[in-house]
């Protein structure tokens, strides 16, 4: 594909010659000639300019590099379209494979992929253009709406939605039961009946092995958009907002409200029925155990703000220090406390 060609469809300003042919997408490091790359962190510079890349992808301020450039606003949103030019997903060829089992109750739509080994249970409705892998389970009354794809090992549980164009990933686990339980009077624990549901909605991503609980009541809803990484946890009852960012090994309690944006990275654990703003983000391995402001950046356990995390990191790191110069100070007060009572 010529380079002009793919400016224009990434809406890309060109610098340079658009005759090139272009057959694939790389890393500066790893592109040779032919290939597309992108920069969008300016201490990669150098490594830009001696790339055997054809053409790279860049923002509008960065410098002439001697070769074609493709400026855009957003560099590395262009370079995930570029993957989608010449990577283009990956779609199963419509077809029910004959070990898969499918109930006569079930509603199975038009041009539907069912792999090796599924389970499509009573009452289950799987609409248009869905992409059910092997060894899949939908259970009774679930809704899996159009253009969603579920991977292999998936297993969507009773009277759940999965909304258009989501993608469930390998081996998640969307609507098992809440962990809800009351203390009998000889100290025991009894379940509480989890009778809820989950709702996934629309371009809702769940990575690899996450899992996220039926509520005892109500729902537990995902909003539209939001992406989560593998191996997340998601508690009965909780409301995740639109477009959120949830990564690998987050988890919510239960009845946890994120709002709108958020972000909450790497290992962050919420405890339960507290409300974190939109906009908001928790640096790794934060502990959030009270509800957070919309807009705020916080970090540590249990979590502050982020300036002020970053300031007692700096004298976490300095305590042996401190210690010692307090002690110190506490010998001389003692000296000069010893010294003024012989002179009274």
């Amino acid at each position: 594909m010529k380079l002009n060609e793919i400016a224009e469809r990434l809406k890309c300003e060109l610098e340079g010659d658009g005759t090139i042919d272009i057959s694939g997408v790389a890393t500066l490091e790893s592109a040779q000639t032919g290939q597309l790359s992108f920069l969008t962190n300016a201490k990669y510079h150098n490594e830009a300019k001696s790339s055997s890349a054809s053409a790279i992808i860049v923002d509008a301020d960065c410098p002439p590099m001697g070769m074609a450039l493709l400026r855009s606003g957003n560099p590395y949103l262009a370079f995930a379209k570029a993957i989608e030019i010449f990577c283009g997903p990956r779609r199963a060829t419509p077809g029910v494979h004959p070990t898969a089992w499918i109930s006569d109750s079930a509603s199975v739509g038009n041009r539907v992929s069912i792999g090796a080994f599924a389970y499509i249970g009573h009452l289950a409705m799987i609409e248009d253009d869905v992409s059910i892998g092997s060894h899949c389970a939908v259970h009774e009354g679930a809704r899996v709406r159009a253009g969603a794809v579920l991977h292999s090992g998936c297993v969507i549980r009773e009277d759940v939605e999965i909304g258009e164009r989501c993608v469930i990933q390998n081996n998640a686990v969307i609507g098992s039961d809440g962990f809800g339980y009351a203390k009998t009077d000889d100290g025991a624990w009894y379940p509480i009946p989890q009778t809820g549901g989950v709702v996934i909605e629309a371009q809702v991503d769940v990575g690899a092995c996450s899992t996220i609980d039926r509520a005892a009541l109500g729902e537990t809803r995902i909003s539209g958009g939001t992406k989560l990484d593998n191996l997340v946890q998601i508690g009965h009852g909780c409301t995740v907002g639109p477009d959120g960012l949830i990564c690998a090994q987050v988890g919510l309690a239960g009845s946890t409200r994120v709002g709108r944006n958020v972000i909450l990275t790497g290992q962050v654990g919420v405890a339960g029925h507290l409300t974190i703003g939109d906009g908001a983000i928790a640096t790794p391995q934060t502990g959030v155990a009270s509800s957070v402001e919309p807009g705020s950046i916080i970090s540590g356990a249990p979590a502050i703000d982020h300036k002020k995390w970053l300031k007692s990191s700096a004298v976490i790191a300095r305590l042996p220090e401190i210690h010692r110069a307090v002690r110190d100070l506490e010998k001389r007060l003692r000296r000069l406390e010893a010294v003024l009572n012989v002179q009274s």
